[in-house]
């Protein structure tokens, strides 16, 4: 009964697949397994789809939305099977274990040893009052990441606190700890970060748009340099889960080293070091992906050959990410994590730097990190965040929260802070009084709201998609056949697309990326601006959906079609990451799609100066605050929001999501 429901719901698209197969897996191996148990492994990998790395037991005694978001008639099938299954959490868990394909970590009767491994393809771990059930990977993944964080965050490095306090003095406001400590000065949260990157293997630093993760991470990198005691070079490495946002590290980073050039003059060969800076890469980039595999290059038998790792946009980087960038990392390195732990977690199963920061804003430091921060910063840590008596968590030790954002001072940091507070009412009341024109809202409205503004901006926000494409047409003469202008003119069309973006919280229906791109291109034909040809045309937005590491494209990557250099030249679509062009000719790109709408996922790493957010009617599922935080924080001087219905702001702000995990526990 429960595998023809389980396939029947697959058949309706309620289930994918991939979820009932495993249910048929099970059943094929272990023709005894009760119904509880298929019903479990499919809910359990439907439930990766949707991001989680596992399912807590409690969420299988009641159905619904928690479990399967599917149409009401679905919901009463649902409700109708859950009468044939267990009703206490003891029964499911006496289900679970006596099959064997599942391997059981927690037990009841403490007496009774783990499940040996034996490659069970379902692990039940967890604690005995909140057991989880996981695939086999997600449960070693889990474990792995855990496993090596705690490592790395115990594996001590010797810190000349003097020559510390020195430098961090020089890098940042020129003041001597000990002028800091004699004025009482507040706690640099920056200099921090970088002074507690100095002592271990891992250092988590988070904060929201403007709070300067990159330029901290640009002075640990001098810091590190100045401090080095041999001759042999610092061998740094930057990377990024997207193009777009490697390139922006870089660009981020050579910025901030520059700056400390010009200021600190001959105190310090930071030119020399900057050159060996090598490019910033994605993480499939730098781990060597393989085509059509889930194995990189390097890995703990061939690690990276790196004393210093930063990643930028950490909150992006799912659980196997993390996994294959730990295993990777070699012994004694430093692993820097950059991130806002508020953004939207990746489009894959995992909430990594959202578990690694969970109650991060009131991180407790011991009373050896809170002497260590006094002498080397020369400031003294806020009481409220050193421990009083219990053992604070080696993970906080090297966590830090930067805490002022230098940018978002105006409406959309005022709009974004209240979103991320959950404060709908405070929100709604800013989108509704600004009168600069940096916010604006659109709503009750339809689908041709969203094209009229990718082809004419509104008022206070001029930035539209009209920009590029006038860029595009106003060739220069001398850029056909001179390689140098021709270069110029392919960035300055860049730059003009990148001003403006429409992001969308779904692909499908009218107010999805698909509908959207149709209707957006066919409006701005009729003006007159592009003219397409078939799929391709010269101005085409495209997005790279699948890592080829052999043409030099990613998963993300946004670039143009344009012509080539020379008269008639075929079309290339080039990417900009920072000044440096790359292209591939068109021929060869066979896994992209049109991108002057993206969701935004895809658009995490990337900054526009206007940003359209689209929230689509009946879609309030899918929306959350996260998700709408991070719509705003793409945006740098306006914001404009288009609700396809009236309320879907404020349900969605009211919609904090929460991805089932683990990690926690094992790191704790």
């Amino acid at each position: 009964m429960s595998l023809a429901t389980l396939q029947r719901w697959a058949d309706k698209g309620w289930l994918r697949r991939i979820d009932s197969a495993l249910a048929n897996f099970v059943h094929e191996h272990d023709p005894q397994a009760q119904p509880a148990v298929l019903v479990a492994a499919a809910l359990l990998t439907h439930r990766e789809g949707r991001g989680h790395t596992c399912m807590p037991l409690h969420t299988l005694l009641v159905p619904g939305d928690a479990l399967l978001e599917a149409p009401p008639d679905a919901q009463l099938e649902l409700s109708a099977l859950w009468d044939s299954l267990p009703r206490t959490p003891d029964e499911w868990l006496q289900a679970l274990r006596a099959s064997p394909l599942v391997r059981c970590i927690a037990h009841a009767d403490a007496q009774e040893p783990p499940a040996a491994d034996q490659g069970q393809p379902l692990v039940l771990g967890g604690s005995d009052l909140a057991p989880l059930l996981y695939l086999r990977r997600y449960y070693l993944h889990e474990q792995f990441v855990a496993q090596s964080v705690l490592a790395r965050c115990a594996a001590s490095h010797v810190v000349d606190e003097l020559a510390a306090a020195r430098w961090l003095g020089v890098l940042f406001d020129g003041t001597s700890p000990a002028k800091a400590q004699a004025q009482a000065q507040a706690m640099d949260w920056q200099q921090l970060a970088c002074a507690v990157a100095l002592r271990a293997g891992l250092t988590v630093i988070t904060g929201g748009p403007g709070t300067g993760k990159t330029y901290t991470a640009a002075r640990l990198l001098a810091l590190l340099f100045a401090l080095q005691s041999d001759a042999k070079p610092l061998r740094v490495g930057l990377a990024a889960p997207t193009g777009k946002a490697a390139a922006r590290l870089r660009q981020a980073i050579d910025t901030s080293l520059a700056e400390l050039i010009q200021r600190l003059g001959g105190q310090l060969d930071l030119a020399a070091f900057t050159s060996r800076i090598g490019a910033a890469k994605t993480l499939h980039a730098l781990l060597g992906a393989r085509p059509d595999t889930r194995q990189f290059r390097f890995h703990r038998g061939n690690p990276l050959d790196l004393d210093v790792l930063i990643v930028d946009e950490a909150s992006m980087v799912h659980l196997e990410m993390m996994s294959a960038l730990l295993e990777a990392m070699p012994s004694g390195s430093r692993l820097v994590l950059l991130g806002d732990k508020d953004q939207l977690a990746s489009v894959e199963a995992g909430a990594v730097l959202g578990d690694l920061c969970r109650g991060a804003a009131s991180a407790v430091y011991d009373s050896q990190t809170a002497r260590y921060a006094l002498a080397v910063t020369g400031r003294a840590l806020p009481p409220a965040f050193v421990a009083s008596a219990q053992p604070a968590h080696p993970l906080a030790q090297q966590t830090v929260v930067l805490q002022h954002s230098r940018r978002f001072g105006g409406a959309i940091g005022q709009l974004a802070l209240a979103v991320n507070a959950g404060l709908s009412a405070q929100a709604l009341e800013l989108l509704n009084t600004n009168r600069e024109g940096d916010l604006q809202s659109y709503q009750p409205t339809e689908p041709g709201t969203v094209w009229r503004l990718a082809v004419h901006g509104r008022a206070g926000a001029s930035a539209c998609y009209a920009d590029y494409l006038h860029t595009m047409r106003a060739r220069p003469d001398d850029s056909l056949h001179n390689a140098a202008n021709h270069c110029a003119w392919v960035q300055k069309v860049l730059r003009a697309f990148d001003r403006f973006r429409i992001l969308c919280a779904v692909h499908a229906g009218d107010w999805g990326t698909l509908n959207l791109n149709r209707a957006i291109e066919q409006a701005l034909v009729q003006t007159g601006l592009p003219t397409p040809g078939g799929a391709w045309f010269s101005g085409r937005p495209v997005m790279v959906t699948r890592n080829d590491p052999e043409l030099g494209v990613f998963n993300g990557d946004v670039g143009v079609a344009l012509p080539g250099l020379g008269q008639g030249a075929a079309l290339r679509v080039y990417f900009l990451d920072g000044d440096q062009l790359r292209s591939v000719s068109v021929s060869r790109l066979a896994h992209v799609e049109t991108a002057f709408a993206m969701t935004v996922h895809k658009s995490q790493g990337s900054e526009f100066e206007h940003t359209v957010l689209v929230l689509p009617a009946g879609g309030s599922k899918v929306l959350g605050r996260e998700l709408v935080y991070t719509g705003i924080t793409r945006a740098r001087q306006q914001f404009t929001l288009v609700e396809g219905q009236a309320g879907l702001f404020a349900q969605a702000i009211a919609n904090a999501s929460h991805r089932a995990s683990g990690l926690d526990h094992w790191l704790t």
